[in-house]
């Protein structure tokens, strides 16, 4: 199957595969649902791709290039990998890696990029085998919590040297 990477309207894809996994800690009134249903206000300040198969959206990713503002982690000379979602009914399919992949190439055709990092819930198994294989290593020291107020919510980090 050939997957092709391109710019898209993804937000729907995202949300629902954020809630069909359980990775909102508080499902339909989860604020950074809002977030992550909005690929329209991403795409003003990063570039949102999608990966597409026999005319289907399989699913998308947020690449922010060094210094953009949507950035959660990424500092000086570094880019960021936001939001990787791959429809349930697409996944195994290669269609993760080929968008990880596609940041990768993004970040290294970025002037003053040295490096690509991400941050990923525990529970994300395959997207950490992905990573694994890319290359990208884990950041323990990076590592951080996006609500302070809850204890349990912790991000892993991992970072890709260009």
């Amino acid at each position: 199957m050939d997957i092709v990477i391109r710019r898209a309207e993804v937000g729907e894809i995202t949300a629902r595969a954020y809630l069909d996994d359980g990775l909102l800690d508080f499902g339909e009134s989860d604020a950074y649902l809002d977030e992550l249903r909005d690929a329209a206000g991403r795409a003003a300040a990063a570039e949102v791709l999608v990966a597409v198969a026999d005319g289907r959206v399989l699913g998308g990713v947020t690449f922010v290039p060094s210094g953009g503002p949507l950035a959660d982690i990424a500092g000086p000379g570094e880019a960021e990998v936001r939001m990787p979602a791959v429809a349930a009914r697409a996944r195994g399919r290669g269609a993760g890696e080929a968008l990880v992949r596609a940041c990768v190439d993004r970040a290294r055709a970025t002037p003053g990029c040295v490096r690509l990092v991400l941050s990923t819930q525990r529970t994300m198994r395959a997207a950490h085998r992905i990573y694994a294989r890319l290359g990208f290593v884990r950041t323990p020291e990076r590592d951080w919590n996006p609500l302070p107020d809850l204890d349990d919510i912790r991000l892993l980090t991992y970072a890709l040297t260009l």
